[in-house]
C-alpha cells in the first residue's frame, strides 16, 4: 500500500515539507510506503485545452505530469500539500493537478485523498477547500483529522514550532492509513461501487 505525497512548495525542504514528513513518519509506522514528489519548483505550464489527452491517454506536454500518471494510478492514497499564496494554492501546483487529473482516464474512485495547507497566518481554509475539489470530482474519499489540515509557519523551518499543526498531521496520517486499509478490505469482500454511464448536461442548450 502506497501514498503519493505532492509537495507544492517551491522550497524543497521548507514548511510544507515539514508537514509531509510528519505524516510520513506515521505512515511508515503503519507499514505504508510513501513517495514525496517535488512539484512546486518545476517548470509546469497550464492546460492548453487541446484535448490531445482524450485521444492519446496522456498530456501533449510531456513533462512531470505524464511521469506522475502511473504513480497516481498505482497508489492507494494521494496527499496534496501547498503553501498559501493570496488565499490560494501555488499556481504551479494547480497547473500540475489540472493536467494530471484531466489527462488520466483511469478510475480514481476509492483512492483516499487529503489536502494540506501551510501559511504564515491566513488563507488556509480557502486553500484546503480548493485542493479538496480534485478528490471530490473523482470519487475519492477525503481523509480528515481533528482540525482542518493546516500548519503555520513563515520562515523556513518555523512549522516545527506549530505543535497543534503537527499533531493534526499525525492524526491525519493515522486516519488515512485506517481508511485505506478499510477500503482495501472492503474491495476484497464487496468490490467497488457500481458505475453509471456519465450523464452530461450543459446549462445552455
Amino acid at each position: 500500500m502506497k501514498v503519493l505525497m505532492i509537495n507544492g512548495s517551491p522550497r524543497k525542504e521548507g514548511n510544507t515539507y515539514i508537514a509531509l514528513r510528519e505524516m510520513e513518519k506515521v505512515f511508515h509506522e503503519k507499514g505504508v510506503e510513501t513517495e514525496i514528489l517535488q512539484v512546486g519548483n518545476q517548470d509546469i505550464r497550464g492546460c492548453t485545452a487541446c484535448l490531445f489527452c482524450k485521444k492519446n491517454g496522456k498530456c501533449v506536454l510531456d513533462d512531470l505530469v505524464n511521469q506522475t500518471a502511473p504513480k497516481l494510478e498505482e497508489c492507494a492514497g494521494l496527499i496534496v500539500a501547498s503553501p498559501v499564496y493570496y488565499a490560494s494554492a501555488n499556481g504551479t501546483l494547480i497547473s500540475f493537478l489540472d493536467r494530471l487529473f484531466y489527462s488520466t482516464s483511469f478510475d480514481k474512485s476509492m483512492k483516499v485523498g487529503a489536502s494540506v495547507a501551510v501559511a504564515r497566518r491566513g488563507g488556509l481554509s480557502a486553500t484546503f477547500d480548493q485542493l479538496n475539489k480534485y478528490f471530490t470530482i473523482s470519487g475519492m474519499p477525503v481523509a480528515s483529522s481533528q482540525y482542518w489540515n493546516s500548519v503555520h509557519g513563515a520562515a523556513p523551518g518555523e512549522a516545527v514550532r506549530d505543535e497543534e499543526g503537527l499533531q493534526v498531521m499525525r492524526v491525519l496520517a493515522r486516519n488515512m492509513s485506517f481508511l485505506m486499509q478499510s477500503i482495501a478490505l472492503g474491495k476484497e469482500k464487496y468490490g467497488l461501487p457500481a458505475k453509471e454511464a456519465p450523464c452530461r448536461t450543459n446549462f445552455i442548450r
